[in-house]
């Protein structure tokens, strides 16, 4: 595996030639965010040496390197989830390849289910930490020690400063906000009220299928994490709505301005 990601890293090393200050991966519906970046280069997936692929309408297929508001970003449009088939090494080795490249800072966005009650569709959630139910963990095996340590502390596994500079962006610009916990599932099924309960009794505010692996095995490498989450939906036990993947894209795309706002902030004042 080890080799692997060296590969790649080396591959898009000689294509980049720098070191982007942020990597960005784009949820479910959050494509448009691509369209900001001042691109310099585009890679395709499938040209990427070792790189997956995804499946998932929503999702696109590339990885774009350029300028976000005068720094230096490299853009994974589209992610990979367990549910597709891929093996919990896969789902996270985009990841592991930015930090070889040396990236530092990750910001991670997806969408999500509320089962806050204070939460609506089209809401933004910033995740200040998250519960991890999903089947398998990222971590599990042979530890290599060249990436990171055997025990991993996850005691602040979304940056606080992070999440400051974007709760002043968001003040500024007189967006609305949530803080809360998200819950990782595995997926491909929405969840059921009785699990929508569940979540919330356990002290989720949104549950989703992707981003806790992939944040565990940024801070396995020490990198600093920003998440941030679209509320597509909202459950519980006492509320039975219908939710289709069309639905969770049409939400997407509503609170999509913002989400540009609010991220394109974060970049430009955090230092």
């Amino acid at each position: 595996m080890l080799e692997k990601i060296k590969q790649t890293a080396e591959f898009i090393k000689n294509i980049i030639h720098d070191v982007p200050d942020f990597a960005i991966v784009l949820g479910s519906g959050l494509g448009k965010l691509q369209n900001e970046v001042e691109a310099i280069h585009t890679l395709e997936y499938h040209d990427i040496p070792n790189f997956p692929q995804t499946t998932v309408a929503g999702h696109g297929g590339k990885l774009i390197y350029g300028i976000l508001e005068g720094k230096k970003v490299l853009m994974m449009s589209g992610r990979f989830h367990y549910y597709e088939g891929h093996d919990i090494q896969t789902v996270t080795f985009p990841f592991r390849v930015f930090k070889l490249l040396g990236i530092q800072n990750l910001i991670v966005s997806n969408a999500s289910g509320g089962v806050n009650p204070a939460f609506r569709v089209a809401d933004i959630m910033i995740i200040e930490d998250h519960i991890n139910m999903m089947p398998e963990h990222p971590l599990r095996g042979k530890n290599i020690d060249e990436l990171g340590p055997r025990f991993v502390d996850m005691s602040e596994p979304y940056n606080r400063k992070m999440i400051a500079v974007a709760e002043e962006v968001a003040k500024n610009l007189e967006i609305k906000t949530h803080k809360g916990v998200y819950l990782a599932l595995q997926g491909p099924t929405f969840e059921t009220p009785a699990e929508y309960g569940m979540v919330r009794a356990v002290g989720g505010d949104a549950v989703g299928m992707s981003t806790v692996p992939e944040v565990i095995v940024a801070k396995h490498m020490g990198m600093d994490c920003f998440g941030i989450s679209i509320i597509t939906d909202v459950g519980g036990p006492e509320i039975a709505f219908t939710v289709s993947h069309e639905e969770v894209l049409e939400a997407a795309n509503k609170a999509m301005p913002n989400v540009i706002k609010l991220v394109k902030g974060l970049v430009k004042n955090y230092q």
